[in-house]
């Protein structure tokens, strides 16, 4: 070990203030203290330590959330395939049958909605065939809309028309009088309609 490395090492096993000595002992080694015992010791100067300050450390940086992903759009191709457009049905009790096309199919939580002179027709629902019930007799607008879970409109179709022709309960009496036996079970036979009865009044002579 060099003479110096020792002086090192020796001072940073002391405190800051503590003066260094060196002496021969007996046996001709060299000694060095920070308490000389009587021997002829002297002081060692130390040269100034060469220090640097320690480099700062970094600062932390909070972790930034991932962005959330947007929902995907989808672009459905929305087409009613029947009734056509401008047919003419014939349906006294005013049902309609109804059949969708979409490209691509329904995403999961999406339904399709009908819309009767732009007005929603019946609960959504996810299978391309429905009925509407009870039309009224006449030209409506028919279109598809695809909602979702909250039946908030997401797309719809381009309206079509079509023409409901219903036979009126004045024309069934027309066609087919209402009899004795019809008031009460044929819907253009109401009770209300029914004509008295007339009394049989027996006759009675005079005397």
């Amino acid at each position: 070990m060099s003479r110096w490395l020792a002086i090192a090492l020796l001072a940073a096993t002391l405190p800051a203030v503590a003066q260094i000595y060196t002496y021969v002992d007996a046996e001709g080694n060299r000694v060095f203290t920070d308490r000389p015992t009587g021997q002829a010791a002297e002081q060692v100067r130390l040269k100034p330590a060469n220090s640097m300050p320690a480099p700062p450390a970094p600062a932390s940086r909070t972790a930034e959330p991932a962005p959330a992903k947007k929902a995907e759009v989808v672009a459905y191709q929305l087409r009613i395939l029947s009734p056509a457009t401008d047919e003419t049905i014939r349906n006294n009790a005013g049902s309609v049958n109804v059949t969708l096309q979409s490209e691509p199919a329904l995403q999961p939580g999406h339904a399709y909605q009908l819309l009767l002179d732009e007005q929603p027709f019946g609960a959504p629902a996810t299978q391309p065939s429905m009925e509407l019930s009870n039309v009224d007799r006449g030209t409506h607008q028919l279109a598809v809309a695809v909602v979702d879970e909250e039946e908030r409109i997401l797309q719809r179709g381009a309206s079509q028309p079509f023409h409901l022709v219903r036979t009126s309960l004045a024309q069934r009496r027309m066609v087919k009088p209402c009899k004795k036996d019809d008031y009460g079970v044929r819907p253009e036979c109401p009770l209300k309609d029914k004509p008295p009865e007339k009394r049989d009044i027996p006759f009675v002579p005079f005397l």
